[in-house]
């Protein structure tokens, strides 16, 4: 069979995944078997093993997931036969770490089966820390060139090979002598074997290199093993578990941190994910002697976090209720918590209680019988020395059961002080006294028969301790002046914890009010259902019994309900809203909320700021008229506070406010989506969670700002990713899909976003990929389709046509498309929208019928048609455009040009000109004559008429001017030495005196005052008849010698340019 596997080698390029199945499994039993205890050259053998190996690593990538899976089963095998040579072992292991990412959860389901069978299979030893392997490797490098002759060549040679090359000359078992040795040379507890031979130790520097490079591989998956606990595959959970398993066996390097990510699946739905769960921790932490198992529960609740925490606790009590956790082990804890055993550390002793008070959950008998160790040790002098000490004695004391709850009461008042003293004393540092305080009061709502009268002497001692820098009788004194400075010398950090304390016992006591009544109409049902019948009682009683059923008949049963409930809304209102002057929290709230308003001073003491809005978010949650009398200060500290504290503590009151008074923060629903866009990741978070909960639960109708929420889903942090992506992932099972009517919505708000494109696409994706219904993909066609009609922006219509590619069509859905076609035809003139409508007909030819594929490409032709279409008209009239723009600037340029010109003549004619007295009584003469005065002003307006230049480009046009006397050379200069006959002026003048010649001359002047054009659009320039005799210059004869005529269209053009002057 092993000579002949050429034949069976081209098969796997068939196109049949159980033909590759069963050839990937030939050649591993071929590999395992074919080639033990065969004659022949062995050189040869190892040749033709080392191909198959190849091949089988080769078809590790094979298109076909199931033939994956089925080469990873295989090296299963290959490694449990010992068939792997260490030359080979680091390679089969990057391989299977590289398939954990695959996309197919068989595949990764055997990459984490094959890893598991390599670890317990290895080597390289029973420990497999790199620690431990660098120093023995180190170690023996060194030893190894200290034997090594300095001046043999071979040495050097055999020094300078691979270690690949030495290993896979040495037979492939791992029972070999060399590796019998590493295994033996990796226990740190071992002495070492003095080697002296060469070739062995170079052997071994080689295994331990390779056992490095293992170590290493392993100690790399933590991060994608973290991530696959996260999975929806049940597999991908359970196996991922047996891996870290087998990881801490071995000693690799965060393992034990990966497994405590393990601790919130307690929580999933899966059974089988947490039967998994429940299967390792008992594994990992019961499965030991009673001192070993309670050192390992209680380390594990000391380096926990708060939700870890919980998790613990959720499966600690569903171990004591199944007996998984003994007495033995109890009485272990107990004996840590009261320091019965040597080197016991306080932090020590509060995780043993902690421990005790999760199992005291499904069973509170365990906590009675050291009642007193818990007061004397959790209020006592460890207290201090570990203040979490104290919130944990709290909590167990909350925690016990009724029975003893009452012993407490009777026999044992000093835990009311020591609770008292933890409010009211400064012994605890202030960032942890806050947590002790809180359980504290709430353990003395919990214990004490009447606690609103011992909290009010806790809220007393509490002012006290506020003033108590003060004198006696600074508070009482009149001077207004004097209690202003009392005042201001008050600790900003005694005022939070007076604010925090008198707000938690305001909390704990509507809490207390809510859980009284709850306990009188529980009685009351109670009573009613354990009345005898009347047959069984004496007439009286009877007669009673029946008057009692009359009055349930006539509703009065209801009437004591109403009242009830009346009492309770009477007792809440008064908690903060009572005018009474003996009502110690109603005073404070007006107090609190000027405090709140007063932003500038709350600025310079940021830890006062958090007490005061926290207290005042409290007081809110109480009555609604407080609530919504100080709504407004809420969001404003929302969203300018500079803590992001104080703003994460706001949003979350948010939430809280929308539940009880939904109607009061209804109109504010836009503030609560703005806290999604602030800087802060913590209040990001915050407000994902809070919005998740409120909509999800139905406490918050899903309005217009949901794409606020979408836009999380690309947030950068990964954790608000991920926690957006998992509320749309429940808002689509919700009813008919929710997302589904949100789409369009959000589509229209993220296109005026100013989003990038990558970022709006991977929205669109998401949200859209999670509408799986037909009819829904159908309606979103036509939806989508009539959304172009109303838009212009060109941006918008990629997004839409991107939206329209990521929908899955089907045969009504594609008619659709086509039938909306001048929908969006006039959006077919971008290339990208057009490259969006190809991906949908491609994506619509891989399903499509024979018929309707004709259809599909009839449609294709006409887009591409269009499209062409399109694009050659918008690049006409972008050229047209251009040209236009061209020929109004330079209008624009010639009309500056001459305004400049003109304005530098007249100032040179301001400057040179010389006036000849002679002339000018001779031209006074002349104006004085009634019949010169209208010519005289037409030549005028002749001579100061603008000039100028064609449009076109060319010569300027002048018009002729006589030079007479008076005039300077330099302006006779300007006109070129035009000739002046002395005669025709005379002439002239004397024509001008006559009244015949008036209208003449008038005439003839307004003809030639009127501004010369050139044509729009041609370079030659449009002159007016004009003879050429004396007293015209010969530059003037020049410009009039060859006359153009008019065509018909110049008048037109020059109303036109001199209607564009006139509005200049």
């Amino acid at each position: 069979m092993s000579t002949n596997i050429g034949v069976l080698i081209p098969h796997f390029g068939g196109e049949s995944y159980k033909i590759r199945n069963a050839l990937v499994g030939v050649l591993g039993k071929l590999a395992a078997k074919a080639f033990k205890d065969v004659e022949g050259d062995s050189n040869a053998r190892l040749r033709s093993k080392q191909a198959m190996l190849e091949i089988l690593i080769e078809r590790c990538r094979d298109v076909s997931a199931y033939t994956r899976s089925r080469v990873l089963q295989v090296w299963s095998e290959l490694c449990e036969e010992n068939s792997i040579s260490i030359g080979l072992w680091n390679e089969v292991a990057s391989v299977a770490s590289g398939r954990l990412e695959d996309k197919s959860a068989i595949v990764r389901k055997s990459a984490l089966q094959l890893l598991i069978t390599m670890l317990q299979h290895n080597p390289f030893g029973p420990q497999l820390r790199t620690a431990t392997f660098e120093a023995t490797l180190e170690k023996y490098k060194e030893k190894l060139q200290g034997m090594e002759p300095s001046n043999s060549d071979k040495d050097e040679a055999a020094n300078d090979s691979s270690p690949g090359e030495v290993i896979m000359g040495q037979d492939e078992s791992v029972s070999d002598s060399c590796l019998a040795s590493s295994q033996d040379q990796n226990d740190r507890d071992a002495t070492i074997v003095d080697i002296t031979n060469l070739e062995q130790i170079r052997a071994l520097v080689a295994s331990l290199e390779a056992g490095l490079r293992f170590s290493k591989c392993i100690t790399s998956l933590m991060p994608i093993l973290v991530q696959l606990l996260a999975s929806s595959s049940a597999t991908d959970v359970e196996n991922t578990i047996l891996l870290l398993m087998r990881c801490r066996q071995f000693q690799i390097e965060g393992s034990e941190a990966a497994l405590r990510k393990m601790l919130p699946l307690v929580f999933s739905q899966d059974k089988s994910i947490y039967e998994a769960v429940e299967s390792a921790f008992i594994t990992l932490y019961t499965r030991k002697s009673p001192i070993e198992t309670a050192k390992s529960l209680l380390d594990l609740a000391i380096d926990c976090s708060i939700g870890d925490l919980a998790a613990l606790e959720s499966l600690i009590s569903s171990l004591v209720s199944k007996a998984e956790i003994s007495s033995s082990m109890v009485s272990a804890l107990w004996d840590y918590f009261c320091f019965n055993i040597n080197g016991v550390r306080p932090v020590q002793s509060r995780g043993a209680l902690s421990i005790l008070c999760m199992a005291a959950k499904s069973s509170p008998s365990i906590l009675g019988n050291h009642l007193q160790d818990i007061i004397d040790i959790g209020f006592g002098r460890w207290a201090k020395e570990e203040p979490l000490l104290a919130r944990t004695a709290c909590l167990a004391l909350q925690r016990l059961s009724e029975e003893d709850k009452d012993k407490l009461i009777s026999n044992n008042s000093r835990v009311f002080a020591a609770l008292q003293g933890l409010v009211t004393s400064f012994s605890i540092p202030e960032k942890i006294w806050y947590g002790a305080a809180d359980k504290a009061i709430s353990t003395i709502y919990t214990l004490h028969p009447a606690p609103e009268l011992f909290a009010t002497e806790t809220a007393k001692k509490s002012l006290s301790s506020v003033f108590s820098v003060l004198g006696t009788n600074d508070v009482s004194n009149g001077d207004e002046a004097q209690n202003g400075a009392s005042l201001s010398s008050v600790s900003p950090s005694k005022l939070g914890r007076f604010l925090f304390v008198i707000s938690h016992i305001a909390l704990n006591h509507l809490v207390y009010i809510e859980n009284s009544v709850r306990k009188i109409q529980k009685q009351k049902r109670k009573n009613e259902k354990s009345q005898p019948t009347t047959e069984d009682l004496q007439p009286d009683v009877s007669k009673s019994l029946e008057a009692q059923g009359i009055n349930a008949e006539l509703g009065l049963s209801a009437t004591i309900d109403i009242a009830i409930e009346s009492l309770a809304e009477r007792a809440e209102k008064e908690i903060v809203c009572c005018s009474s002057e003996k009502n110690l929290i109603g005073h404070c709230g007006p107090f609190l909320s000027k405090l709140c308003r007063n932003l500038a001073l709350l600025q310079k003491f940021p830890d006062l700021q958090a007490s005061a809005m926290l207290a005042l978010c409290r007081l809110m949650i109480i009555d609604a008229e407080f609530c919504e009398a100080n709504l407004q200060i809420l969001f404003t500290v929302a969203e300018s506070a500079p803590s992001e504290t104080v703003r994460s503590n706001c949003t979350i009151a948010l939430g809280d406010l929308a539940v009880r008074f939904p109607n009061l923060l209804d109109p504010w629903t836009e503030y609560i989506y703005a806290r999604l866009r602030d800087p802060s990741v913590s209040v990001r978070k915050n407000a994902v969670l809070v919005i998740s909960h409120l909509i999800l639960n139905d406490m918050m109708k899903v309005k217009g700002y949901i794409n606020e929420m979408a836009v999380r889903i690309e947030d950068k942090d990964e954790r608000i990713s991920s926690l957006a992506k998992l509320f749309f992932h429940e808002l689509s099972k919700k009813g008919s899909n929710p997302i589904y009517n949100l789409l369009p919505d959000i589509l229209g708000r993220l296109c005026n976003q100013h989003l990038k494109e990558e970022t709006f696409c991977n929205i669109m994706q998401f949200l859209i990929n999670s509408i799986k219904k037909d009819k829904q993909m159908e309606a979103l066609v036509d939806k989508l389709c009539n959304r172009f009609a109303g838009v212009n922006d060109v941006r918008q219509w990629e997004y839409i046509s991107y939206c329209l590619s990521q929908l899955t069509f089907t045969e009504k859905g594609l008619k659709k498309l086509i039938d909306n076609f001048k929908m969006f035809e006039h959006a077919l003139s971008e290339d990208s929208v057009m490259n969006h409508f190809r991906s949908v007909i491609s994506k619509c030819k891989k399903f499509a019928k024979p018929e309707l594929k004709i259809c599909i490409e009839e449609f294709e032709e006409k887009l591409s048609k269009v499209h062409q279409e399109k694009k050659e008209q918008e690049e006409t009239t972008k050229n047209a455009e251009a040209h236009r723009q061209r020929i109004d600037s330079l209008d624009e340029f010639l009309v500056t040009k001459e305004v400049s010109e003109n304005s530098g003549n007249s100032a040179e004619d301001e400057t040179s000109e010389v006036v000849d007295p002679s002339v000018d009584s001779s031209t006074e003469h002349m104006e004085n004559t009634p019949e010169c005065s209208v010519n005289t002003s037409a030549e005028n307006s002749q001579t100061t008429a603008p000039l100028t230049e064609s449009e076109g480009g060319g010569e300027e046009i002048q018009s002729a001017q006589p030079v007479s006397k008076g005039m300077s050379r330099l302006r006779a200069k300007k006109t070129r030495d035009p000739v002046v006959d002395p005669s025709v002026d005379r002439s002239t003048e004397y024509k001008g005196n006559t009244p015949e010649h008036s209208a003449d001359t008038s005439t003839e002047n307004s003809q030639t005052s009127v501004p010369l054009t050139g044509t729009e659009g041609g370079s030659e320039e449009i002159q007016s008849t004009q003879p050429v005799g004396k007293g015209v210059s010969r530059s003037r004869a020049r410009k009039t010698r060859d006359p153009v005529v008019e065509d018909s269209a110049a008048p037109v053009r020059r109303a036109t340019r001199s209607t564009r002057r006139q509005g200049s």
